[in-house]
């Protein structure tokens, strides 16, 4: 629909309310109808669920078309965010935004700053989730509200050339309203709890729900000891729970990310229930550390299971949990992506210990030799030192082609001191490709790093207090924030006009019209930035 069309539309609409709506201006109704296109949360995961099924269909016919994202943990984060991308590449396609449980835990609790162990309030994750939208649409608003006052000022002058052009920018508009991935954690809960989540969390504009295969109550960070897988059967039943909850709400494209974290997990709290040999169960069981049992020598306490005709007792752990056998992680990942792509996941997460493509790459081909079309979502985390791993990784490769490497210490190989050498150099290269390298060559479609604005936060408030409460007092804001702003063109320079001034002040003189009392004045010192 056209703005004319919605201008069309609420004329006929005003008149049909009669003389009590003769107050009420046609072009005003359409302006803000047009800046608000998802007047719900429903209406957001269906839009942005479709773009996630058409980027997909993308990279499965060019592995070049991946997508990408970075955590935010508030609303105005995101908004930055999504603002910066359409700014610097005037669009915002195949960029996401992904909301992480773990900044969630550390920084959105009314517990205050928690571990990621799914201690905090599982509202939490639905009420972010609709905070980052309500920003996001007000980016709309605000944007287009810029675009009215030109049109206004268009016609004013009387250039209807430049009137329409800018009618049909309107009318052309992206949204800044993208895909969210978020974490629903382990469920927070049984199949029924994360039934629940999922339908709130699908209410407030999710289309894509990562949900990792680690024991409810047990949950630990996927870069932490101490995890504990649950067999197939358990999560399986959570994906169904899930894909269940976006079918009831009316969003058939909702995708399901279904997360292993069995790489660098060695635990288990329950043994899988088996019908017979061969079945998920008894695969699952197959990975447990068990040693032959001689029936004279039972102690108090063991438990059993069979295995090939013979009694074995599993290693059971003073935490009355159950180990693997060591060596396994890479197998058990195989096998849990594989049995989450055949019941109803859309895309994979392999959580692992490192960034290497090859480690990737590896357990991806063994998929795809069942499922030809697995795709990966793949954290690229501030818990791996990148620099450390891909300087390593160049050094080991020098090394297994007879390269000189005597120069360099492999433990010691963060120093600064080794940052102008080649090797240095080739990891930096390395790092700069792996995105688009690992799409290629891993199955990876989706790269996101967690975490990156909690670090980023730590660090520009790092250096603006070194050098406000130092020697610099008030230029160690000036000139490192404020400069900055205005030269780059950050918008929130003007941060009476982000926060949403001029578009209340529109909505004044719609609601008011001449008695409008308007706080964009010649006195507001926002003015001082007009040139910005």
């Amino acid at each position: 629909m056209t703005y004319q069309t919605k201008i069309a539309d609420s004329r006929r609409n005003i008149e049909q309310g009669g003389a009590p709506w003769a107050a009420i201006d046609a072009e005003s109704t359409a302006r803000m109808q047009v800046q608000n296109r998802f007047p719900t949360g429903l209406d957001i995961a269906r839009h942005t669920a479709k773009i996630m099924r058409a980027d997909m269909a993308a990279y499965d016919a060019d592995p070049a078309a991946y997508t990408q994202s970075l955590g935010a943990w508030h609303g105005f984060i995101a908004q930055q965010e999504i603002i910066s991308v359409k700014k610097h590449f005037g669009s915002t396609r195949r960029r996401y935004i992904y909301l992480s449980g773990w900044m969630v835990a550390a920084l959105r609790s009314e517990f205050g700053p928690l571990p990621d162990q799914s201690m905090h309030e599982k509202t939490s994750v639905p009420a972010l989730i609709g905070e980052i939208y309500t920003f996001l649409k007000q980016a709309d608003a605000r944007e287009l509200g810029g675009m009215f006052r030109s049109l206004d000022a268009a016609r004013d002058a009387g250039d209807e050339v430049e009137a329409k052009r800018i009618e049909k920018a309107i009318d052309e508009y992206e949204t800044h309203v993208v895909p969210i991935i978020a974490d629903i954690d382990a469920g927070f809960g049984n199949a029924e709890a994360t039934y629940l989540l999922a339908k709130k969390m699908i209410e407030a504009g999710a289309c894509a729900l990562q949900i990792e295969n680690q024991v409810s109550d047990e949950k630990q960070c996927g870069h932490q000891d101490g995890k504990v897988t649950v067999p197939h059967e358990d999560f399986l039943q959570k994906i169904r729970a899930i894909r269940y909850a976006f079918l009831e709400l009316g969003v058939p494209d909702g995708i399901i990310v279904a997360r292993t974290d069995s790489l660098g997990a060695g635990l288990t709290k329950q043994i899988a229930f088996s019908k017979e040999p061969g079945d998920l169960g008894d695969r699952y069981n197959a990975f447990l550390d068990c040693e032959e049992v001689d029936p004279a020598n039972i102690t108090n306490g063991q438990v059993f299971i069979s295995r090939d005709g013979r009694l074995m007792a599993p290693k059971r752990l003073p935490s009355n949990l159950f180990q693997f056998r060591a060596g396994t992680g890479e197998d058990r990942c195989v096998l849990d992506c594989i049995t989450s792509l055949q019941n109803g996941a859309d895309l994979l997460w392999i959580e692992t210990e490192k960034p290497h493509i090859g480690q990737i790459g590896g357990m991806v081909s063994r998929i795809r030799e069942v499922i030809p079309n697995a795709k990966l979502v793949y954290n690229n985390s501030p818990s791996f030192n990148w620099t450390l791993n891909f300087r390593q990784q160049v050094f080991d490769a020098w090394e297994a082609a007879g390269k000189d490497v005597s120069a360099f210490d492999r433990a010691k190989l963060m120093s600064i001191d080794y940052d102008a050498t080649e090797l240095a150099q080739e990891a930096d290269e390395r790092i700069r490709t792996f995105q688009r390298d690992a799409a290629r060559e891993a199955g990876i479609f989706h790269h996101l790093i967690t975490l990156p604005t909690y670090h980023t936060a730590a660090l520009s408030t790092d250096n603006l207090a070194k050098r406000y409460f130092g020697d610099e007092g008030m230029l160690g804001y000036v000139k490192q924030v404020q400069r900055e702003e205005i030269r780059q063109g950050i918008a929130c320079v003007k941060h009476q006009n982000m926060a949403g001034s001029d578009i209340g002040d529109d909505h004044k003189e719609y609601f008011a019209g001449e008695a409008a009392l308007k706080a964009g004045g010649a006195h507001n010192t926002m003015n001082q930035f007009a040139a910005a």
